[in-house]
C-alpha cells in the first residue's frame, strides 16, 4: 500500500509540474481588430519589416511625396511625417500625383520605388534611395522605364541568388486595346545598383477573368507583388477600380519570376464584404510577423464603404499557403490575433 501511494503522489507531481510547463510556453499574443493604425485617407499600403521594427508607406501626400508610419508591433502605428519630398530633390520632375511607395533593404541602403506625374503629363516611375527607412529618400533613377506611356506601381523582387526583377504596370489611361483602356503588368531584370532595367519588359498579366470587368470601358491589373514559396512564384495583383467597391485581390502562379503566370481559377482571394462593411479591399503587401514565420498580406479598404473613393485605410489578415494555393484569412473586421514570440 506504501509503495501504491507513493507512486501516486508522484505522479500526480509530474502531472501538476505537466500543468505548469504547458502554462509557461503559452503563447503570447496581440490582439486587434480591422482597420489598424488610425489613418485613414491614405491608400497602397507597403510594409517594410527591418529588424524587430514596422515602416509602413502608402499613398499619402500626393501633391508632394509620402509620409511614413512606424510600428513594433504591427497593430500601433505613429506617424513619422514625410519621407520623400519633391520639393527637396535636386531635380523636381514630378509635378504630383505620387502613389504606392515601395521600399526594399537591399546592400544596407533602403531603396523606394513609386509613381508621379511629370511634366508632360505622364505618369513614371522612380527610385530613391536613403540609409534610413524614414528617409529622406533621394532620387536616383528617376525614368527606369524607358518606353513611351504611362507607368505606374513597381514593386522590387529579389530571387534568392540575388537578382533583382522590377515589376510594374502600363497604366490604363494610354494604354488602349479594341478600343479599351486597358492596364497590363510587365516585368525586367534591373541591375545590380536597382538603377535601370535590363532586356526588353515582358507581357506577364492583363485583365481576362470575369470579376475583372471585362466589358468595362477601362480595366485594370495593377498593384503587383511577388513572394516566393516552394520553388513557386506567386504574383499578387488588384483589380478593377480603386475608388470601386468591387476592387479586389488576385493572384498568378509561375515556376520562374519571368513566367509565364497562370491565373489562380479561385480568385479574387481578397474581395468586398458589404455585410461586414468592408468595401474595395486591395494593392496588398506582404510582410511576416514577430514571430518571423507567419507571414500577413497589408491592404487598404474604403473608410467609408457607402461612399468608395480614395479615402482609404490600413488592414492587416493572415496569408498562408495550402496545397499550391494562397490563402488569406479575410478579408476581415473581427478581433485577430498576432503572435509576439520568434518560434
Amino acid at each position: 500500500m506504501t509503495v501504491v501511494l507513493i507512486s501516486l503522489v508522484i505522479v500526480l507531481v509530474l502531472a501538476g509540474i505537466g500543468v505548469l510547463l504547458v502554462s509557461m510556453k503559452e503563447e503570447k499574443t496581440i490582439t486587434y481588430t480591422n482597420p489598424v493604425g488610425g489613418m485613414t485617407n491614405i491608400g497602397d499600403p507597403f510594409v517594410l519589416k527591418d529588424g524587430g521594427m514596422y515602416y509602413m508607406y502608402a499613398t499619402s501626400a500626393p501633391t508632394i511625396g509620402f509620409r511614413a508610419w512606424q510600428s513594433d508591433n504591427m497593430v500601433d502605428w505613429e506617424e513619422k511625417g514625410l519621407v520623400y519630398d519633391i520639393d527637396r530633390q535636386s531635380n523636381q520632375w514630378a509635378t504630383g500625383d505620387f502613389w504606392a511607395p515601395e521600399v526594399i533593404k537591399y546592400n544596407n541602403q533602403f531603396y523606394m520605388t513609386y509613381s508621379a506625374r511629370n511634366e508632360k503629363g505622364n505618369l513614371q516611375i522612380s527610385i530613391a534611395v536613403s540609409k534610413d527607412p524614414l528617409g529622406p529618400f533621394k532620387d536616383v533613377s528617376t525614368e527606369i522605364i524607358k518606353q513611351e506611356g504611362s507607368y505606374i506601381d513597381g514593386s522590387i523582387f529579389i530571387e534568392n541568388d540575388g537578382t533583382p526583377y522590377f515589376y510594374y504596370v502600363r497604366d490604363c489611361s494610354e494604354n488602349i486595346i479594341d478600343g479599351n483602356h486597358v492596364s497590363q503588368i510587365l516585368v525586367q531584370k534591373m541591375n545590380s545598383d536597382l538603377t535601370s532595367l535590363i532586356g526588353e519588359p515582358q507581357l506577364l498579366l492583363q485583365p481576362d477573368q470575369e470579376w475583372e470587368g471585362l466589358n468595362d470601358d477601362y480595366q485594370w491589373n495593377e498593384g503587383p507583388f511577388v513572394l516566393k514559396q516552394d520553388s513557386k512564384y506567386y504574383l499578387m495583383y488588384s483589380s478593377n477600380y480603386f475608388a470601386s467597391e468591387d476592387y479586389g485581390v488576385g493572384y498568378a502562379v509561375a515556376d520562374k519570376p519571368l513566367g509565364p503566370f497562370k491565373k489562380a481559377e479561385e480568385n479574387p482571394v481578397l474581395s468586398k464584404d458589404l455585410k461586414k462593411e468592408i468595401s474595395g479591399p486591395g494593392h496588398n503587401s506582404v510582410t511576416v510577423g514577430l514571430d518571423g514565420e507567419t507571414l500577413y498580406t497589408v491592404y487598404h479598404s474604403h473608410t467609408f464603404p457607402e461612399a468608395p473613393s480614395g479615402d482609404r485605410q490600413m488592414n492587416i489578415d493572415r496569408l498562408y499557403f495550402k496545397d499550391g494555393k494562397l490563402k488569406i484569412d479575410g478579408p476581415s473586421n473581427t478581433e485577430q490575433k498576432i503572435s509576439l514570440e520568434e518560434n
